[in-house]
């Protein structure tokens, strides 16, 4: 995976783990608010039916209230009580039943095979005891009461809500009820709505976590993509300003040897070629044969030391022979001499916990560091090199007290700060790192590396 998919990939991701977390918080959150409103929805339900068949049996007593009160107890007025209830119902499902208080059905105008029978152990699907269940409400004072019964007009057993009271004087469990079908049928169409609206809300989070994620990645890919054609100039510009780096130095070397060295040794062929002509006359002799051979010598070591200056440039000798503070002071003393400036060079700490590709990094970059001050810096008077070593890190700190100048502007230019540049790079390949520090107090450069165990 390429370095610009997996940033796009790091900043879509953190985005949709928070759409996933904010829909999951507003999932449970918007199912616990359901559960809630069910069952608020629910008792309201229930207490508003149990409202209305207290109503219901307050009604059927009353009905019944001048027999029941009345001085004349026979059974015919038993047998009118249960005419008068009979014809009070309400709906296909709605009516008055009533039991004695051994369990034994006395009247029920739905199922009338029931009357007459004992139904005293009769238990609904659950195991439960319905009749005993309804008669112990009637006597602990009547009330509300859920049971498992048939419906006449489904022949089915459904769930009931039933209220029931004693007639005490007559023996008798009087009630009614309605079923609940109605009501759970009332309330799965509120969790049908609920789950709807929730799974609304849950596609509104998902699309806007898509069109989130979607914006994010074009944004990176078009953010990518300029970043890549800016990378790229500045690639062409750095290839370019490499290729002529090596051109300028291959011109410089042959310069070097054709005007410096090959002079020398052109000058040395002539002095022994001048010497051996006179060794081969009498008339000379060996004196001015002598001398010939002496400036032949002479241009010689002329020569070495070019060699040496030449090796020195190109792969300093020092590192691999003295150290770096060694190679250090030289260069120091070397900048000097050169430039006229004066250079205060100083170093403490142990350098052995660098390698060698470490050591050669910190001269060039000293190198280039120096050769910027030598051609940019202006009213410079001092120049200071210092080579410090602790536990952390190795750094080289090299600054002048000149004018100063723009990092930024030189940075951003095209065709200037290649020297940075090729710092900034060098550094970067063994982990290090550079900081410049500019103003019109002077310019410091600091190099840093880690030491072998922070690497």
């Amino acid at each position: 995976m390429k370095l610009r998919h997996k940033i796009i990939l790091l900043a879509v991701a953190p985005l949709l783990l928070a759409f996933a977390g904010i829909a999951l918080a507003v999932f449970y959150q918007a199912t616990f608010l359901a559960k809630q409103q069910r069952s608020t929805v629910e008792q309201a339900y229930i207490a508003s039916k149990e409202a209305e068949l207290k109503h219901y049996v307050t009604l059927g007593a009353a009905a019944i209230s001048h027999l029941y009160n009345g001085k004349q107890q026979s059974p015919a007025t038993l047998e009118e009580a249960k005419k008068i209830l009979a014809a009070l119902d309400f709906g296909d499902d709605g009516y008055f039943y009533i039991y004695d208080m051994q369990g034994k059905n006395l009247m029920h105008p739905r199922q009338t095979d029931l009357v007459g029978k004992n139904l005293w152990g009769m238990t609904d699907p659950q195991g439960n005891f319905t009749i005993q269940d309804l008669i112990n409400k009637a006597k602990s004072g009547g009330g509300a009461i859920r049971y498992m019964w048939e419906k006449p007009s489904m022949q089915k057993v459904m769930p009931k809500l039933g209220y029931v009271i004693q007639l005490e004087k007559w023996g008798w469990m009087m009630g009614t009820g309605i079923y609940l079908d109605d009501v759970d049928s009332a309330l799965n169409k509120i969790d049908i709505q609920v789950a709807k609206n929730i799974q609304s809300t849950m596609s509104w989070i998902a699309g806007i976590a898509i069109i989130s994620a979607l914006l994010i990645a074009l944004s990176g890919l078009a953010l990518n993509i300029t970043e890549s054609r800016l990378a790229e100039a500045k690639l062409k510009v750095l290839a370019q300003s490499i290729v002529s780096s090596q051109e300028d130095e291959r011109a410089r070397l042959s310069r070097d040897l054709h005007d410096g060295l090959s002079q020398l040794l052109v000058s040395v062929k002539l002095q022994i070629e001048s010497g051996m002509v006179k060794l081969s006359q009498a008339s000379a002799g060996p004196e001015a044969a002598k001398l010939s051979f002496a400036r032949a010598t002479d241009q010689l070591n002329k020569a070495l030391s070019e060699v040496r200056r030449i090796s020195h440039n190109l792969r300093p000798a020092l590192l691999d022979d003295l150290g770096l503070v060694a190679a250090f002071e030289h260069l120091a003393d070397e900048f000097e001499n050169a430039s006229g400036l004066p250079v205060s060079f100083h170093a403490a700490g142990d350098f052995h916990v660098l390698d060698e590709i470490s050591n050669t990094v910190l001269f060039r970059v000293a190198q280039e560091a120096l050769t910027n001050i030598h051609k940019h810096a202006q009213q410079v008077s001092h120049v200071r090199v210092q080579l410090l070593s602790d536990a952390e890190s190795v750094n080289l700190v090299i600054a002048d007290d000149g004018g100063g100048f723009d990092i930024k502007g030189v940075a951003n230019h095209p065709h200037r700060g290649i020297g940075m540049s090729n710092m900034r790079e060098r550094l970067a390949a063994i982990n290090g790192s550079l900081e410049l520090q500019s103003g019109t107090s002077g310019t410091t450069v600091t190099a840093r590396i880690p030491n072998g165990d922070n690497k």
